[in-house]
């Protein structure tokens, strides 16, 4: 049984992710339609900046958490306890400078005065992100998957009975109020995860606010373990929030209308990556039980079950990408026609399959060095990824071959993170010892 843990713990996350890709797809389709051109547009503008705030309130935790109590070198309870108080202090002053920044992010940054709330509407739900983090993070180490299935499951349950039924008559009243609402949505969402989890933690496990002290030793591993997988993540997000800036900038500069670039940059995002990525939630289960499973058995120095893991992980990875980019790139018209009712971003379907199915290697690899302890490594590849991406996005986009420039960028980027990561883990898994 414990041998085949890693295979049980993906499956009961693939099949639970599964079902909440099913509930999130029939929410997207639902919102996209309530909301209508103007409202996504308006929503949209602000998701780089969300992400950004969302890779900060967790903070890289429940995969550092995970790592420390699938180590067993210390208690649950006091893993907990440091990254709720490191957690909670971090986000409650990250929510008072976005407030006070509000106004030059949806003005100067954006140029939107309207997105100033809903950029404050989702920072208030950060608190509430911090403290779900850290619970899923503990039932990860532990390798118990259905706790963070059931809350997902909860979570977008919510969601769907919100839109259904709320956000219709909200949106008819004022659209900002709709969406600032739908964001507003994150804390109630989050907060029936932390319940589920509080009722499902077992009693040695149990919190209890006299007790939470600060311990410098657990901090100081914690945020070790954190700091290289969120700087990761920030950078991502970052290369993430300036790729339409210098891609909008780049061919106004050349030629192109305002025009040609918002559809463009829409299909491409909305309609082609989109379907390649249908099932990146699969990867996602991967990556989460794979950390927890390397750092034990690098702990316990079990070679040969390191690499078994790996192997498992990437063969699973490698099946899932080569079957998704085939199916995508055979059906690419029948499925858009299907889903989005359009067959607009076919073409970009057709260049971005070629090296397409790499890109479903890059995250599973990079969760393997990050148990190893080659988090720092990982951060500095993706800090040169993206870097090249940006670069690279800025010359091709100057040939005049329109968004082709961003799908040859995206090729260079998962390239070059893939081959990088992948011959670091290859020599890692060649030496005797570890």
């Amino acid at each position: 049984m414990q041998k085949n843990k890693f295979l049980i713990s993906t499956l009961i996350l693939c099949g639970g992710g599964f079902v909440v890709k099913i509930l999130s797809f029939i929410i997207k389709i639902l919102y996209t339609r309530i909301l209508g051109t103007e409202g996504i547009s308006l929503y949209s503008l602000i998701m780089p900046f969300f992400s950004l705030m969302v890779t900060i309130a967790g903070f890289g935790m429940p995969q550092a958490i995970s790592k420390l109590i699938a180590e067993g070198k210390t208690r649950s309870r006091k893993i907990i306890e440091q990254s709720i108080i490191f957690l909670l202090i971090l986000n409650f002053i990250c929510v008072i400078l976005i407030i006070l920044s509000s106004n030059f992010i949806s003005t100067t940054l954006l140029h939107e005065p309207r997105t100033k709330v809903l950029i404050i509407a989702a920072a208030l739900a950060m608190p509430n992100m911090a403290l779900a983090c850290t619970l899923k993070g503990y039932f990860y180490g532990k390798q118990r998957m259905l706790p963070n299935n059931i809350s997902n499951c909860i979570e977008q349950t919510i969601r769907l009975l919100f839109i259904i039924f709320i956000l219709p008559n909200l949106v008819k009243k004022n659209l900002v109020l709709g969406i600032m609402s739908f964001l507003l949505l994150n804390i109630v969402t989050e907060t029936a995860s932390i319940i589920t989890f509080l009722i499902i933690l077992p009693k040695n496990a149990k919190l209890k606010l006299t007790s939470i002290s600060y311990s410098p030793p657990i901090f100081k591993e914690l945020f070790k373990s954190s700091m290289p997988l969120v700087s990761s993540r920030i950078i991502g997000n970052i290369g993430y929030f300036f790729e339409p800036i210098i891609l909008s900038n780049t061919l106004l500069y050349i030629g192109y209308s305002s025009s040609f670039f918002v559809l463009e940059y829409g299909i491409y995002n909305s309609y082609s990556l989109a379907l390649l990525l249908m099932p990146s939630f699969l990867i996602q289960a991967i990556c989460t039980s794979i950390i927890p499973e390397v750092s034990k058995f690098y702990s316990q120095k079990k070679l040969n079950l390191v690499r078994l893991r790996t192997k498992q992980a990437i063969f699973i990875s490698s099946f899932i990408g080569l079957i998704t980019v085939i199916f995508v790139t055979i059906f690419r018209k029948f499925l858009l026609g299907l889903i989005y009712n359009t067959n607009l971003g076919a073409n970009y379907i057709l260049a971005l399959s070629p090296f397409f199915t790499f890109y479903y290697l890059e995250a599973p690899i990079s969760s393997i060095l990050q148990g190893l302890g080659y988090g720092s490594y990982t951060l500095k590849t993706t800090t040169i990824g993206v870097l090249l991406k940006l670069a690279s996005l800025f010359i091709f986009s100057l040939l005049h071959i329109g968004l082709y420039g961003l799908v040859i960028s995206e090729a260079l980027n998962i390239f070059f993170v893939v081959f990088k990561n992948g011959s670091k883990l290859k020599s890692i898994l060649k030496e005797k010892t570890l």
